[in-house]
């Protein structure tokens, strides 16, 4: 991981406001409801025996850490969020406001810290959809308060 690009892009992600359509952007996805930057991506592990796979979700877990690091040294602590109860309350029907609704389908846990002086939240957390697929290291800035 490249700590001092995925700290460029987390200040851009700060700074750049939200499109009013959903699509991709230069470093992840956008929408009216937030940005989602994609710091960095696995490969896949279709054919692994779960050896590379839980190697690459300690190395993912460790740079999110190194990451969260360094913004603590600007913001302070983060509040460490689970997302699973937003999960379970969406899986029950519940409509939970986006981006944290489909965030909580794919990241277990995210570090929050709100933006000093501006009414926007930057989560920071590892994904993964599926045991096969790719990690990705995603950085969200939304305004939309956290449920």
């Amino acid at each position: 991981m490249d700590i001092a690009r995925c700290l460029d892009t987390i200040d851009l992600l700060c700074t750049r406001g939200f499109p009013a359509e959903h699509g991709r952007t230069d470093v992840g996805t956008a929408g009216p409801e937030g940005l989602v930057a994609e710091l960095t991506t696995s490969d896949d592990f279709w054919e692994d025996d779960g050896t590379r796979w839980e190697e690459t979700q300690a190395q993912y877990d460790a740079d999110r850490d190194g990451l969260t690091q360094r913004l603590t040294d600007r913001w302070g602590p983060p509040h460490h969020i689970s997302l699973a109860s937003l999960l379970e309350r969406s899986l029950d029907g519940e409509d939970i406001p986006e981006p944290w609704g489909s965030l909580s389908a794919h990241v277990p846990d995210v570090h929050l810290w709100q933006l000093p002086g501006k009414a926007r939240w930057l989560a920071l957390g590892v994904s993964q959809w599926d045991k096969e697929l790719p990690f990705q290291l995603l950085a969200v800035v939304t305004e939309t308060d956290p449920p």
